[in-house]
């Protein structure tokens, strides 16, 4: 398998580089063993968070610690319907974007299935995805406090380090440790995967039909899964991604083949796409009414971004007690970056209404908050991953602001305000947000975060104007990208694309 380490579309890698790719995943094994010839056999379970309004089940271990379902709640793969979303929990993100392929599916007629390898977790690969993981969320924290660091090392890494082909050789090579929980897998079912591993590993374990929905805006070889489908959510991307533009130095690299990328639009959720017009018309209609103003602020992942929401908090504390706006604070499932803003903001204490790990009520109040006025601060906060996750999106569609790092959910069809980004690849979802007219450019320090803030509240045309545009968005299909990928994976399924190229 590791010739996908030596020659990456064509293009062959020194043997310095394959050499390295090799050191990566023999260290890999001798810290966390070498499952190659374990039989993981698998069972289809209902998911219990997302598996009645998303249709969900999850793929897990039969019988290990990733299996928690009784016998009578098993069931067969659905190999006619059945499509796989191959994900890893690695901040919000990859998550957030499975949601959206996982409700495109389930809204088409198939049926998802949730394969996240970080969740394996006696496996030599979970073992590695939770390592990076750790590793990668610890990177954002100390980046969001160390400009030294963020500037020598977390910037570059993001954005120049990652963008390398010899990462993607690296990945390639430790991307077969991931390969054993396929062993029993349908080979035939379609896969998508909305983090790189999750195609990389399917590609080597011999999945026939594998979609690597691409997350981000920024063309970096990380990214890349050759053997797969690749789809990328905007029209600059497909060129850079097309060209392998930067990813070895200067370097003319030859390109990807033409049937090995497509361009389908953002990936988003069926239900926040049906309701685009109905959800911009309302926040037009509160402008007018000149109700309170509503801001979501979300926490990524890793927590990086508790200073700015602090602040942020801070400022419109007067706002809110005279009724002229409204917070929502969702934390994730972060509950000490919640403690942590309650101790240094006290005197938001006697306007806060908590949500905690309690989605009956978030979903309830969701659902009011679309047809009636709400006051005040409301924070959310659930262990559950899936809540935690889920409810920015059903918070998202009241709202009238989302403020958030311009990462996956730059990309959603809410008018936004972006904060500093984590990682120099993010500022390119801020920029193309900005260019199509769904949010603003990327705030990259608090003083010009608050002023952004101001602007919303006191030019009612900035937030009119996004709504207008989204609705155009639509009809130009560019929040489409979820049903696109979908439908390209089960294309794939009956129609042998490399030869006659039958899906667009």
């Amino acid at each position: 398998m590791g010739k996908r380490s030596e020659v990456i579309f064509g293009n062959r890698m020194s043997g310095q580089v394959v050499k390295k790719a090799e050191n990566s995943k023999e260290r890999f094994v001798k810290r966390f063993g070498d499952d190659s010839d374990v039989d993981y056999p698998l069972a289809v379970v209902k998911n219990p968070y997302i598996g009645d309004s998303l249709g969900v089940s999850n793929i897990v271990i039969d019988g290990g610690v990733s299996d928690d379902a009784d016998a009578g709640e098993r069931e067969a793969f659905d190999r006619d319907k059945g499509i796989i979303v191959g994900n890893i929990r690695m901040g919000f993100g990859h998550y957030r974007i499975s949601m959206a392929i996982a409700s495109a599916a389930n809204h088409l007629g198939y049926k998802p299935y949730w394969m996240d390898l970080n969740s394996y977790s006696e496996t030599t690969g979970g073992k590695v995805i939770e390592a990076q993981n750790k590793l990668y969320s610890l990177g954002s924290r100390i980046s969001g406090k160390s400009k030294a660091f963020n500037k020598a090392v977390w910037e570059p890494m993001n954005y120049e380090g990652f963008r390398k082909l010899s990462y993607n050789a690296s990945d390639q090579m430790n991307a077969e440790l991931m390969t054993p929980v396929f062993r029993n897998v349908p080979k035939d079912i379609p896969l998508v995967a909305t983090h790189v591993w999750p195609a990389q590993a399917a590609v080597h374990a011999g999945m026939k039909h594998v979609v690597n929905a691409i997350p981000d805006n920024w063309p970096m070889a990380l990214h890349l899964a050759e053997g797969s489908l690749h789809t990328v959510q905007t029209r600059s991307s497909y060129l850079g991604y097309r060209t392998l533009n930067g990813m070895q130095g200067d370097e003319v690299l030859k390109p990807m083949p033409g049937d090995s990328i497509r361009y389908v639009g953002h990936y988003i959720d069926h239900e926040l796409v049906a309701a685009i017009e109905e959800d911009c018309d309302r926040r037009i209609e509160r402008r007018k009414k000149k109700a309170p103003m509503r801001f979501l602020l979300t926490i990524g992942g890793a927590g990086a971004q508790k200073d700015i929401f602090a602040a942020i908090i801070r400022t419109a504390l007067a706002s809110v007690k005279k009724g002229n706006m409204v917070l929502y604070v969702n934390v994730g499932d972060y509950m000490n970056v919640w403690e942590e803003l309650v101790r240094e903001i006290p005197a938001m204490e006697s306007l806060v209404t908590t949500h905690f790990d309690d989605w009956s009520d978030t979903t309830a109040f969701a659902d009011k908050a679309l047809k009636e006025e709400v006051y005040g601060i409301h924070a959310f906060c659930h262990e559950n991953i899936y809540e935690a996750v889920y409810c920015t999106n059903l918070l998202m569609r009241s709202c009238d602001v989302l403020i958030t790092k311009p990462s996956e959910l730059a990309f959603y069809p809410v008018p936004k305000l972006f904060i500093k980004r984590v990682g120099g690849h993010e500022q390119w979802g801020a920029i193309h947000s900005a260019e199509i007219g769904d949010g603003t450019l990327e705030c990259r320090d608090i003083p010009h975060t608050l002023q952004m803030m101001k602007l919303f509240m006191q030019d009612d045309s900035i937030l009119t104007d996004m709504c207008e545009n989204i609705k155009r968005n639509k009809l130009d299909g560019i929040y489409d990208g979820a049903y696109e990928v979908v439908k390209l994976a089960m294309h794939m399924k009956n129609c042998e694309w490399r030869v006659t190229l039958c899906i667009r």
